[in-house]
């Protein structure tokens, strides 16, 4: 009887603990873009933002987006005296869905590419691309399994978006008649 009142206060106390530690919220921290956010030896900032229905100016070899490109300008700077990997980096909305970075950077100007590295005390500079919907993302930078999620604001503006299908005929201005002397 003694021993199974033990049996049953472990038990018990073992859930408890399953039930805290599942209800318990990751923390987080969130940087505003432009500014520095340190992972390990690496300090990532984004520096511009883009959106765009299509990458590449040629018919032939354009690509369309399912729902509309994200291009995030990085620089991520390596402060170890040793090459540090560039882990690939994830779009998460308000959420909490995640979106991959895209592993073709075919016609992304500057990309950063898939499988790339920064050497010691150096700094690289390029954009990674997203097919994403039209929503408000931060750019997670580290493992979604670590303790801390680390990530930088983007922000959803469509300042430099480039909407291929609506361009302005250009305009000429009317001749003016040449001043009198």
């Amino acid at each position: 009887m003694r021993s199974a009142l033990i049996c049953i206060s472990v038990l018990s106390l073992a859930a408890a603990g399953c039930s805290t530690a599942s209800s318990s919220k990751k923390e987080s921290t969130i940087y505003a873009a432009g500014e520095k956010a340190s992972v390990g030896p690496l300090t990532y900032s984004i520096t511009d933002t883009e959106m765009t229905q299509t990458l590449g100016d040629d018919p032939a070899t354009a690509r369309n987006a399912q729902e509309r490109f994200y291009l995030v300008k990085v620089t991520v700077s390596n402060s170890s005296s040793s090459d540090q990997p560039i882990p690939a980096m994830t779009l998460v909305d308000d959420q909490g869905h995640s979106i991959a970075e895209l592993a073709d950077g075919a016609n992304v100007p500057n990309w950063l590419g898939i499988v790339r590295k920064v050497g010691p005390t150096q700094t690289e500079q390029g954009f990674v691309v997203f097919d994403a919907p039209t929503k408000h993302y931060r750019l997670r930078l580290n493992d979604p399994f670590d303790e801390k999620e680390i990530s930088i604001d983007v922000p959803l503006d469509f300042v430099h978006e480039q909407l291929k299908s609506v361009q302005a005929a250009p305009t000429e201005l009317p001749e003016l008649p040449a001043a009198k002397k």
